[in-house]
Parts: C-alpha cells; structure tokens; sequence
C-alpha cells in the first residue's frame, strides 16, 4: 500500500486495497496487552502503516457513498464514520501502543462501513 499518512494521493486515483495483510495487522495490535513490548520506532511505523492504509480506506467510502442520495442511511452512517476517522487521524502519532490501537480500530470501523456500503450497493443494483 501507498504510504500516505496526510491523504495527499490524488482523491480519484483508486487503487487496490490489500486488505488482508492489514487486517491480520489490525487483528494483531488489537490483541496487544503489554505496552512495554512495543518500542516507541516500532508504535510509529506501524502508526504510519495504518494511517496510511485507513485514508486509503476512507477514499473508498467515499467513491462508495458519493452516488447516494443526501438521506440514505448508509450514506449518512458512512459520513459519520468518515467524519470521526478523518478526527483520529489527524491526530499526531504518540510512538504508543494505544495511539496503535486506536488507528488499528479504525481501519477496521472504515472495513466494516465499506463492507455495509457494498451490501446496500448490491442490493440495490438487483
């Protein structure tokens, strides 16, 4: 994946999401109990790995829900969603497990909306 922590990539470049490697990353430091295991190095670069990553997300939700209409609900989740990753992650990365965790539970919010939104889009294409 593109390393992008600010979200500068062009906003209609779409490209692939690899989401597996990311999501056992995810699963991973979500696990983590012991915030002495992780160096602060390590925190960062994992950190900027999974911003990078949730802003690739984000632009996806966003292709996803631009075509729905201003009411509909998964639009309206999405937004909110979309709202609160764009909050965490313009956040400064702390070098800690729990700045880690945080940006690992948003790749994962930012999945299951996507997730959601494909749903509705199926169901709706039928």
């Amino acid at each position: 994946m593109v390393y992008d922590p600010d979200g500068r990539f062009d906003a209609e470049l779409s490209l692939p999401l690899d989401r597996e490697p990311h999501m056992q990353l995810v699963r991973a430091v979500i696990s983590w109990t012991d915030p002495a295991a992780l160096q602060p190095r390590d925190a960062d670069q994992i950190a900027l790995q999974l911003t990078g990553h949730a802003r690739a997300v984000a632009a996806e939700v966003r292709r996803r829900y631009a075509g729905l209409p201003l009411d509909a609900e998964p639009r309206v989740l999405a937004e909110a969603v979309l709202e609160e990753a764009d909050r965490r992650l313009a956040q400064p990365c702390l070098g800690t497990l729990r700045c880690v965790q945080m940006r690992a539970r948003q790749v994962r919010a930012l999945y299951e909306r996507l997730d959601r939104l494909n749903k509705a889009a199926a169901v709706r294409g039928q």
